[in-house]
Order: C-alpha cells, then sequence, then structure tokens
C-alpha cells in the first residue's frame, strides 16, 4: 500500500482504485482528459454517463465550482468529508468528465486514504466506481476486478457500502440518487428538494441513474410480501435474517453480501423488499436496479 506510488501514477495519466467510505474508485486525474478517458473505456462506460470529481476540502471544490451556491456550502460544511455530492456549474473541468454538460458533481470523501491520494496527487481525481459499467460495485480492494486499474491502494472495506447522495443545486434543488443521508435531513438545512425524473436518452445529470445498476452476475429478484422467486436453487436475503434491520447497517453489508452470493453458483438471489421511506431509499434504488 504506498500512497505516494498511486499519487505518482495519478499524475502520469494512469488509473488507480482507491477506497472511499462508499464504494472503491477507479480514479484519473480530473483535468486531464486523456486520462479520464481511459476510465471509460477500461470500464466499458457510455461517455453519457458522468463521472463524480473527488476532491480533498471545500476550498478545491470551490475552484472548480463556476458558481457555489449557498446551499452547497451549508450542505458542504455538514456532510463532508462524507458521502453526499454535489452537483453545481462547472469551472476547468474537460467535457468528457461531465459527459458533456455544463455541470459537475463533487464530493470530499470521508476514507483517509482517498484525501491522502487526492493531497499528494495534487489535483482533483474523477472516479466511478472500480467496476464493470452496470456490474456490481466493490467494497473491498479484492471486488475490484484485474486489470481495471494500473494500481489498486487497498484501505479495508467501505464503511458506507452503497454510492453516494447526489444532489443537483444547479437551479432549485433536485435529487438526483438517493444514498444513506434522509431526504428529509437535507431538506431541514435548505428547505425542499425535488426528486429527478428517469433521465431520457442522451448525456445523464447523475452517475447511477440508467434503469439497470449495481447488478451481480446472478439474476436478483426484488420481493414483496407474498411474492415468490422463480423455481430452482436460489438464495435469500431477509430483513432482520441473512440481513440487518437497521437500514445503515443493511447498506454497509448490501454489496458485500451480493460479491459472496455471486460467487456461490446460485441461480438467482431474491431479496425481500426494504420499506419505503427516506431512510432505505438508497438501499431501495439499489435493489430496483439492480433486478432491473
Amino acid at each position: 500500500m504506498s500512497v505516494e506510488r498511486a499519487a505518482e501514477l495519478i499524475r502520469a495519466g494512469k488509473l488507480v482504485a482507491f477506497p472511499t467510505e462508499t464504494v472503491y474508485g477507479l480514479g484519473a486525474n480530473a483535468l486531464d482528459a486523456a486520462a479520464v478517458a481511459r476510465i471509460f473505456e477500461a470500464k466499458r462506460r457510455p461517455r453519457t454517463s458522468p463521472l463524480i470529481v473527488h476532491v480533498d476540502s471545500v476550498e478545491m471544490a470551490r475552484s472548480l465550482a463556476a458558481r457555489w451556491p449557498a446551499a452547497a456550502e451549508t450542505l458542504a460544511r455538514r456532510y463532508w468529508p462524507g458521502p453526499l455530492t454535489l452537483v453545481v456549474p462547472k469551472r476547468n473541468i474537460p467535457d468528457i468528465v461531465t459527459a458533456g454538460l455544463p455541470t459537475v458533481g463533487l464530493r470530499m470523501p470521508a476514507h483517509p486514504l482517498a484525501l491522502a491520494l487526492i493531497g499528494a496527487a495534487g489535483v482533483p481525481i474523477a472516479a466511478p466506481s472500480a467496476n464493470r459499467f452496470t456490474e456490481l460495485s466493490p467494497t473491498t480492494a479484492a471486488h475490484v476486478p484485474e486489470s481495471l486499474a494500473d494500481y489498486v491502494l487497498d484501505g479495508g472495506p467501505a464503511r458506507v457500502g452503497i454510492e453516494s447522495t447526489v444532489l443537483s443545486l444547479v437551479e432549485a434543488p433536485v435529487l438526483l440518487r438517493p444514498g444513506v443521508i434522509p431526504l428529509p435531513e437535507i431538506e431541514a438545512l435548505i428547505g425542499p428538494v425535488r426528486t429527478a425524473a428517469a433521465p431520457a436518452e442522451g448525456p445523464h445529470a447523475s452517475p447511477g441513474m440508467h434503469r439497470r445498476h449495481y447488478r451481480p452476475a446472478t439474476p436478483v429478484y426484488l420481493l414483496g410480501p407474498g411474492e415468490n422467486p422463480p423455481p430452482g436453487r436460489g438464495a435469500w436475503l431477509r430483513m432482520g435474517r441473512e440481513m440487518p434491520a437497521d437500514p445503515r447497517a443493511y447498506a454497509a453489508a448490501l454489496y458485500q453480501k451480493l460479491h459472496a452470493l455471486d460467487g456461490e453458483g446460485w441461480e438467482w438471489i431474491a431479496v425481500e423488499r426494504p420499506p419505503d421511506t427516506p431512510e432505505w431509499a438508497g438501499v431501495l434504488d439499489r435493489l430496483r436496479r439492480a433486478a432491473g
């Protein structure tokens, strides 16, 4: 494990898989368009899906924003470092990072190695999850596919376990992707927040908005009361049994559990549908897209 080696590679235009508190990211110098292009190639990711840019301070975030709204300052001071991405008008960010849009998603991760890497590299780092596009996100270094990155920085298991909440502050606040931060908690700080509709064709305002996403190779069935999976040999994930009944603990365990089951040769994975409440919104979003 060497932050210095990883930082050298980032400055040289290479790809580094690195830990955050949400999932492992596949990072490149966000100011180097050629390096960022390698992310899309490695992940087989369409260029209509923008990347989040990771920073190590609010000051670095402001330097990449053409406009930094008061709501961004309020939320960054409350939740950064942490699992919240803020979409604002961009400055000095190549179009390839943002799917050609005039906005950029910025986040300060809450993992000491991620912050050390950004600081040592001296540049913001563009990073989606370190997996093939639409596949299950990695929450440990062992989950990162071989040959995806030039270097893997191992920081242990991700403690949050699902991707960040993404909130657009370009105009009126819009929730683009739920995470572990309940929406009413955000609204208590900045007022009403609208939830984005499903995106049409073309560039998406945020990563993670494709209908099918976060998917293990084994088919996933999200089942309500009285619903049954298809015949065959499968595994169940039920709240209070195989999975925690607390939403944050569930989120932290979800991808780890799906990775493990994916390697056990099951024909299907059946998941008991969590409650449709603000605290469970991020988990439920990931399960709906995994079941796709």
